[in-house]
């Protein structure tokens, strides 16, 4: 599972190269290291966004942890 969002940030960012030099009319492998290029930074950017989306699904579990207690004691706490 690691290395899906390397390859689809790899492909992301070989996708939009090819792309940019396509809408420039230029040959599509004209650098090919500006290619490499993109292919690392949009494996990187991917990686670091499903880093970001586990952090973000985390500190939301812990908030809706916290809500629950909270709403425990205002609630069931006051019945008794």
């Amino acid at each position: 599972m690691p290395a899906t969002p390397t390859i689809i940030g790899a492909l992301l960012g070989l996708g939009t190269q090819m792309y940019s030099n396509a809408l420039r009319k230029l040959p599509y492998m004209r650098h090919p290291w500006e290619h490499v290029l993109g292919m690392g930074l949009g494996a990187v950017f991917v990686n670091q966004l499903v880093k970001f989306d586990d952090k973000l699904k985390q500190d939301l579990d812990k908030m809706l942890e916290r809500a629950r207690e909270a709403n425990e004691r205002r609630y069931i706490d006051d019945d008794e």
